[in-house]
């Protein structure tokens, strides 16, 4: 009986992907990722029917074949969870409140990596248990992940770590075939917009100004050039004391003169 093997990735492979992975998503790995990289490129080896990972990887270059977003889609991390740190949350609810108390606009919140959007849905429900009209626009390169999260149906396990209000306010549990999974009620699909969205790409869109910007645990992979970039953009994306929100490891925005900080890994933005 025949065995498959599975084709090693040599050291050349892995350069190459690193390079590639860089130029398409700006996202640096290190050397001690390439059994990461081995394991998640078998998957679209065996998936296009291939039996090497320089065959591959030419594919990936080749612009017809439409195989970077899958390669892409494959290298991107999706770690996310409703709530997840959640410091953040609490100082966007005081925010909301004095937002709704000032403003006789909705508060507009950026998620800028809402992989499968547990952050952008719990980003909603924040700003609903404030009772602050809100948009939030949730972004993401990896278009696999972002289909998930415009759907909005998890697994009951997912949401677990709800509080049973928050659980009874932000989702609607399944019967019958959907028995074991949940969906974000209709009244945060009302206040949502998703679209795919590259961080590192040369040209942003032109957007009206937020009042808050999450970037979690996106930036820790960029080189310090693409992190100032991005700052100078998130900078021009914010509105005067607007919210930066960045990963539990990440500090880079203590670089720049117009960000200070204002609680645990957040940052407000004081131009001038």
């Amino acid at each position: 009986m025949a065995v498959e093997t599975t084709p090693l990735l040599g050291e050349n492979e892995f350069a190459l992907a690193r390079r590639l992975i860089a130029q398409y998503a700006g996202i640096k790995l290190s050397d001690h990722k390439r059994y990461m990289v081995h394991n998640r490129l078998t998957r679209r080896l065996r998936a296009r029917g291939l039996q090497s990972f320089a065959e591959y990887l030419q594919l990936v270059q080749s612009e017809p074949s439409g195989e970077r977003e899958a390669f892409v889609n494959a290298l991107t991390t999706n770690l996310t969870a409703f709530f997840r740190e959640p410091h953040h949350f609490e100082l966007l609810h005081s925010r909301a409140l004095l937002h709704r108390q000032r403003e006789r606009r909705p508060m507009r919140v950026w998620c800028s990596a809402c992989a499968t959007g547990e952050e952008a849905w719990s980003i909603a429900m924040t700003l609903r248990e404030a009772a602050c009209p809100g948009e939030v626009l949730a972004t993401d390169i990896d278009t696999e992940a972002l289909e998930a999260a415009r759907a909005g149906l998890y697994p009951l396990e997912r949401t677990s770590a709800l509080a049973p209000e928050r659980l009874r306010c932000g989702l609607l549990r399944g019967t019958g075939a959907n028995s074991g999974w949940a969906s974000v009620r209709p009244e945060l699909h009302a206040m949502a917009q998703f679209m795919q969205f590259n961080l590192q790409s040369p040209q942003w869109p032109a957007m009206e100004p937020f009042d808050a910007i999450f970037c979690r645990n996106v930036a820790i992979y960029f080189d310090r050039d693409a992190q100032a970039k991005l700052l100078e953009r998130f900078a021009t994306s914010l509105r005067p004391h607007g919210l930066l929100a960045v990963g539990h490891a990440e500090s880079f925005p203590a670089t720049h003169r117009a960000f200070r900080a204002c609680g645990r890994t957040a940052y407000e933005y004081v131009p001038g």
